[in-house]
């Protein structure tokens, strides 16, 4: 019930806030869409591309030749694909695993604590340093992935060790 005020109040705590220190809330409210406006043209190139490498991704077949070549179960490999690349989608990954084996089994545990542990990559990279303009990004994109790595490894084991 909150959550239906909180949005409301905050706005007009701004409201109350602008006119107290005589700011015209609304001529800023539009130059701040108007700088929005521009950077989401900016940013729009990086995220089609980021997009459009997923969708590739997951239609090439990949997910399937994987399947039988890993150690850990072929059920959470979408979990570990996505997550570094999308938030929503590992969401509905997540989602879907809950729905077919129970957010209490193994496989529940395991992309609960992938979830939460990792990070959405691809995507922080491509918005926050796309944003700014900066196109080097090697070793950001090394550590993140390196981070990703580490936290699903020991996701899977912590798992495996407490079930």
């Amino acid at each position: 019930m909150i959550s239906e005020y909180v949005i409301p109040i905050l706005v007009l705590l701004i409201l109350i806030y602008g006119m107290y220190k005589k700011v015209n809330v609304y001529d800023v409210f539009i130059e701040g869409a108007k700088e929005s406006f521009s950077m989401t043209i900016n940013l729009f190139p990086c995220l089609l591309a980021m997009v459009l490498g997923v969708n590739i991704f997951v239609k090439s077949g990949v997910l399937d030749i994987l399947r039988f070549i890993t150690f850990i179960p072929y059920q959470i490999i979408p979990m570990i694909i996505t997550r570094p690349i999308s938030g929503t989608s590992s969401l509905a990954v997540l989602t879907n695993i809950y729905k077919l084996y129970g957010p209490d089994s193994v496989l529940g545990y395991m992309v609960s604590f992938i979830q939460g542990s990792t990070d959405t990559t691809f995507y922080i990279l491509t918005l926050y340093f796309g944003s700014i303009g900066i196109k080097k990004i090697k070793y950001a994109l090394w550590v993140g992935l390196l981070a990703d790595l580490v936290s699903i490894v020991m996701s899977i084991l912590f798992v495996k060790m407490i079930m």
